[in-house]
């Protein structure tokens, strides 16, 4: 079965030992980000650096002048941890080295936008803005993100591309210094939490014929239990409530998506592929986008499934799966981000039957040589 792995430039930019290094691995793909949020990532192998730290989301390779002229929304580029044309380089590397390259683009995760572009971020039921969640029922958000969807992913070279935060984000989200465990948030807690309640959004609400002032009040009812921390289950919405808020949160990343992977296909050579990162949970949101699986295999080549807490979330897309669709199961292989390499020959065959038709190897750049020991009997 055909595995690929996720790296950043800056772990080939610099290391002239490092795409041989992926290519031993056994992999056929790297998938290679070209777009990708602010981090703090570990080198372990790097001849120049050990911590490399992205201060802000922005583009790895330098964005188009004529494409973002005029547009208040443009992406960022990137600071001294991935100058100039980083994802080309890198991607030069991984490519003489006899790898494919598929570019990794990340959308609707972005903190400095937030910062700089405050009416952008989701708001939540108690007036909290998320500024690292851009809100996409705005139509300058959603205008941004297809045209990032087609530039970043459509890079020279590139056979292919994932998309990643395509969808709603919302509360769960790893940020700085993170300070918010206090109060544990059940699966139905963090979809009330994620509610966007910014204009465009309350406006959706009311064409559903739902007020949005009193879907806040019930928001805050229904949580209510929760702040005091004793084990109280949420109250969920109920009736036309429930219905019209999920309808209009699926139909609105449905068109996003449709639009964004329509955009790449547009500026894409004939044969390049398109996959979503994509949970099966259309209310689910974050870096894997909650989707309906009949439509997304609809609109796109196939998606990568999250499978750290085992592979039975590729159930639902292999039940609308084609002999043309892609379902790329994707472990986490780094022991200190809670992988199991060691058990990774098991869960691919486990991830096979259930209908896996590719892996996908979280993260190589960030792996230990022991855990990348580990993989290399495992992979082809």
């Amino acid at each position: 079965m055909k595995a690929a792995a996720f790296l950043y430039p800056w772990d080939v930019v610099g290391d002239p030992d490092a795409a041989a290094r992926i290519a031993d691995l056994g992999v056929r793909q790297v998938t290679l980000a070209s777009a990708y949020h602010s981090t703090r990532a570990l080198t372990p192998r790097h001849p120049r650096h050990r911590i490399v730290t992205a201060e802000h989301a922005a583009v790895l390779y330098p964005p188009g002048a004529a494409r973002w002229a005029g547009r208040e929304l443009r992406p960022y580029a990137a600071g001294e941890w991935a100058p100039g044309d980083a994802y080309g380089e890198a991607a030069a590397a991984l490519e003489a080295a006899g790898l494919d390259v598929h570019s990794w683009v990340v959308l609707a995760h972005n903190s400095r936008m937030g910062a700089e572009h405050p009416a952008t971020s989701v708001v939540n039921a108690y007036g909290d803005r998320y500024p690292w969640a851009p809100c996409v029922a705005q139509p300058a958000v959603r205008e941004y993100l297809v045209s990032l969807a087609a530039e970043a992913a459509v890079r020279p070279g590139a056979r292919g591309t994932e998309l990643e935060s395509c969808g709603w984000y919302g509360a769960a989200h790893l940020h700085a210094h993170d300070k918010i465990a206090g109060v544990a948030l059940d699966d139905a807690a963090q979809y009330l939490m994620s509610l966007c309640f910014c204009p465009a959004c309350r406006e959706g609400y009311r064409t559903r014929d739902v007020d949005p002032g009193r879907l806040a009040a019930s928001v805050r009812d229904a949580l209510e239990p929760v702040w005091h921390g004793h084990g109280a289950p949420v109250r969920p919405l109920e009736g036309h409530l429930a219905k019209a808020v999920l309808e209009f949160r699926t139909r609105t990343a449905r068109t996003l998506q449709e639009a964004a992977v329509a955009a790449v296909r547009a500026a894409a050579p004939e044969g390049f592929q398109v996959l979503l990162h994509a949970d099966p949970e259309a209310h689910h949101c974050g870096a894997n986008a909650g989707v309906d699986p009949a439509h997304i295999l609809s609109v796109a080549d196939g998606v990568v499934v999250p499978c750290a807490g085992g592979p039975q979330l590729l159930e639902p897309f292999a039940a609308h799966a084609t002999d043309r669709t892609v379902l790329a199961a994707n472990f986490t292989v780094v022991t200190g981000m809670g992988g199991a390499p060691a058990a990774f020959a098991a869960a691919a065959a486990k991830a096979a039957s259930l209908g896996a038709t590719e892996l996908r190897l979280y993260h190589a750049g960030l792996a230990s040589d022991a855990d990348l020991a580990l993989l290399r009997p495992a992979l082809p």
